[in-house]
């Protein structure tokens, strides 16, 4: 008896693959492999890699003891986007999966405080929708359908806008309960696996919008390197980004352990310590610290961290740093604060210190 078609084979392997590891962390909010039983969501806009996504695991779930789901997220950001989340419902349940719902959200639009830009604002907001939809189901992970092609992308999207090793690394096979099994596959290979399964999949509009700079990247970039540098250009760039996530994933480690010893229960980080850290180590640190503080991580780029590294290490005379969520960066008695609260900005610091509050927006 012949098997399944090649394309349906390679997506189906990679969720079973997906499926079967296991981790040795403790179960909770972070991955830890499965148990029989546990229920696992297919997040499923009704795209082609997502539709190819959810019939795979709707196959490979009950042969592995586990429950299958699904979700999409109606952004409304489009004429008749409600009308298509429930066409999504409606593939989902017809392919098995159980249970299934459309999560409805409000993306923040421009003039918005802390507004990162219109992918970066429904990003944020599907997230949200997808974690809301493991809570209320109590679904132990969520399976996104980014293929090489969506990894390819990022690398060069994070390349444009100089974000360091941590975007060129790509997106993470595991984030949390987000789990992304197809890194390994190309659109190419969902699209046939689709066609070879009688699906018919919905072409989202926007995906091809030039308004967006994934569209761009997507539609002109891509295309043209492949032109001038011949085919294979997405799976290098995914493959790249495999090589320095090891790299960036160390990194990220040293920066949490350096900020844990620095943890003593006053506010901010000392400046001197985080002066004498390495730059690879130091930008980490304050990345993550203003992240804690409120700003947005979608929204921090690397210009706002180069900000906030001039207050530790070129300190000249500045007041403070704005960045992303309201969040300011300030210095004031020997260390580097990230706060909301922006009251009594004008005191004076104290001996031996700076004369005032200082950042970089001007001078006091």
């Amino acid at each position: 008896m012949a098997g399944p078609h090649p394309a349906v084979a390679q997506v189906r392997q990679a969720v079973r693959g997906c499926l079967s590891a296991r981790g040795s962390e403790p179960r909770g909010s972070e991955y830890s492999g499965f148990e029989p039983g546990d229920l696992v969501l297919a997040a499923c806009s009704g795209g082609g890699d997502s539709l190819a996504l959810a019939a795979a695991l709707a196959f490979e779930a009950p042969r592995l003891g586990l429950r299958a789901g699904g979700v999409t997220v109606d952004h409304g950001l489009q004429p008749g986007s409600a009308q298509q989340a429930q066409a999504a419902v409606a593939a989902m349940a017809k392919l098995g999966l159980d249970p299934v719902q459309s999560i409805g959200v409000v993306v923040p639009r421009a003039g918005t405080p802390g507004y990162p830009g219109p992918e970066a604002a429904a990003r944020t907001a599907r997230y949200q929708a997808l974690e809301r939809a493991a809570g209320e189901t109590g679904a132990v992970a969520i399976l996104l359908a980014h293929t090489s092609d969506d990894q390819a992308e990022s690398v060069l999207l994070g390349l444009a806008r100089g974000s360091g090793t941590r975007s060129l690394a790509g997106m993470p096979e595991r984030s949390g309960r987000c789990l992304r099994p197809l890194l390994g596959i190309s659109r190419a290979q969902t699209q046939a696996a689709c066609a070879a399964q009688n699906l018919q999949p919905w072409d989202d509009p926007q995906n091809a919008d030039p308004a967006f700079a994934r569209a761009r990247v997507r539609h002109r970039l891509m295309p043209a390197l492949e032109a001038e540098l011949g085919p294979g250009v997405a799976q290098a760039l995914a493959r790249t980004a495999r090589q320095l996530r090891a790299d960036a994933d160390y990194l990220d480690s040293q920066a949490k352990i350096a900020t844990e010893r620095m943890s003593t229960g006053e506010p901010g980080l000392p400046l001197d310590v985080v002066a004498a850290l390495p730059e690879a180590i130091r930008s980490r640190v304050l990345r993550d610290a203003a992240v804690a503080a409120g700003c947005p991580a979608g929204g921090l780029t690397a210009r706002h961290v180069a900000a906030l590294d001039a207050l530790v290490t070129g300190w000249h005379g500045q007041r403070w740093t704005d960045l992303p969520g309201g969040v300011r960066g300030l210095r004031r008695y020997g260390r580097l604060l990230l706060r909301k609260d922006r009251r009594d900005e004008g005191d004076a610091g104290g001996p031996g210190d700076e004369p005032r509050w200082e950042g970089t927006s001007g001078r006091g």
